[in-house]
C-alpha cells in the first residue's frame, strides 16, 4: 500500500503530523467517540437513532511560557466534547459533511485552536464504518460564529445579610426557575482580614476573603458552586450550574485590572459582569454601583420575589 493510500485511512493523528504546516504545533485528540442520534438523508434514517463515532485532532500553538498546571491556559477537552454535543443539539442533519463542519467551526473558536480534523463514521449502516474527515483551518471560520454562541450570564451580588437571610434558599429557587445562566458574588465576610501595609498583597488578601465567603455561601445552599477559572465558569453556564465567583485568579490574571479594589466589592462585581458580558447584574442588600454599562436592579432585604 502506497503511503498516500495509507494516510487516507490513517487516524487523523497521523495525518495531522504528515499534513503539518512550518513550526512546531501541539495536538489534541478525542479517538473513538460514539454517540447515538438521528441522522440521514434517507427515508429508512428517519425515526431512528444510529451510532456515530468521531474522531478529532486539533492543533494548537504552543505556550510560550511554563503552563503551570492551570486549566485556562490550556484548550480543555470538554471544548471538543461540547462542539459535538452543540453541534448534535441544533438540528436534525441530513449529511455528516454538515455536522464536520460545524463541529470544526466550534473548535476553531478557541483562542488556542490553529487546525481541526474532524473524521464522523457510520456504524450501523453496512458491514464497515462509512464517513467522512474534513480539515479545517482557523481562517476558514466566520468571526461573528463567536459573538453568537457566547453566553451572557445574570450576575446576582448578595450581601453578607442576604447570605445569612432566611430568604436565600427562596431566591435561588426564582433564579434557578428562569434557566439564565447564573453567576453569584459576594463581598468579604464582617471579620476583619489581615492588614499588611504593602498595596499588592493587601490586594491579594482581601481577594482571598471574599474567597472565604464564597465558600460560606456554598455551605449555606448545595447548589451554588464556588469556581475561580474561566473554562469552569463557561462550562457551569452551558450546562446549567450555579457558580459563585472565587475572584482571585481571574482578577490577576486579567490584561485590564479592574480599577475597583477588591474591599469595594460590588463595584468589583459590577467589572466582572462587564467582563462577562452579563445581560444584569442584580444586587441583593447593597448599594449599586456608580457606574456600569449591565443594566442594574436592586433588591431590599424584605423582598419575596426577585
Amino acid at each position: 500500500m502506497s503511503s498516500d493510500i495509507r494516510l487516507a485511512f490513517a487516524h487523523p493523528s497521523e495525518r495531522a503530523e504528515a499534513t503539518a504546516p512550518r513550526g512546531p504545533l501541539d495536538r489534541i485528540s478525542l479517538r473513538d467517540h460514539v454517540v447515538s442520534v438521528e441522522i440521514g438523508a434517507f427515508q429508512a434514517e428517519r425515526g431512528t437513532t444510529q451510532r456515530i463515532c468521531f474522531n478529532v485532532v486539533v492543533e494548537v500553538t504552543p505556550l510560550a511560557e511554563p503552563i503551570d498546571d492551570d486549566v485556562d491556559r490550556i484548550l480543555s477537552y470538554d471544548r471538543v466534547t461540547e462542539a459535538i454535543q452543540h453541534a448534535l443539539a441544533e438540528e436534525r442533519l441530513n449529511l455528516l459533511e454538515t455536522l464536520a463542519e460545524r463541529v470544526a467551526e466550534r473548535i476553531l473558536l478557541e483562542p488556542q485552536a490553529v487546525r481541526a480534523f474532524v473524521r464522523i463514521e457510520k456504524l450501523d449502516r453496512g458491514p464497515g464504518a462509512l464517513g467522512v474527515e474534513i480539515v479545517r483551518t482557523r481562517a476558514q471560520v466566520h468571526p461573528d460564529l463567536a459573538a453568537q454562541d457566547r453566553p451572557h450570564p445574570r450576575l446576582v451580588f448578595l450581601s453578607n445579610a442576604a447570605i445569612a437571610s432566611d430568604r436565600l434558599g427562596s431566591w435561588i429557587d426564582q433564579l434557578q426557575r428562569d434557566r439564565h445562566p447564573l453567576i453569584l458574588c459576594v463581598g468579604a465576610p464582617d471579620l476583619p482580614a489581615p492588614q499588611t501595609g504593602h498595596r499588592m498583597t493587601q490586594a491579594r488578601i482581601d481577594l482571598l476573603a471574599i474567597e472565604q465567603n464564597a465558600w460560606v455561601l456554598a455551605a449555606r445552599d448545595p447548589r451554588c458552586v464556588v469556581v475561580e477559572t474561566r473554562t469552569e465558569l463557561d462550562w457551569a453556564m452551558k450546562n446549567g450550574r450555579i457558580s459563585v465567583w472565587a475572584p482571585s485568579k481571574i482578577v490577576l490574571d486579567a490584561v485590564e485590572r479592574p480599577s475597583a479594589h477588591p474591599r469595594d466589592a460590588v463595584a468589583l462585581a459590577a467589572w466582572f459582569a462587564e467582563t462577562f458580558e452579563a445581560d444584569e447584574m442584580m444586587v441583593i442588600g447593597a448599594d449599586l454601583p456608580a457606574e456600569t454599562p449591565v443594566p442594574l436592579h436592586a433588591v431590599p432585604l424584605d423582598a419575596a420575589t426577585l
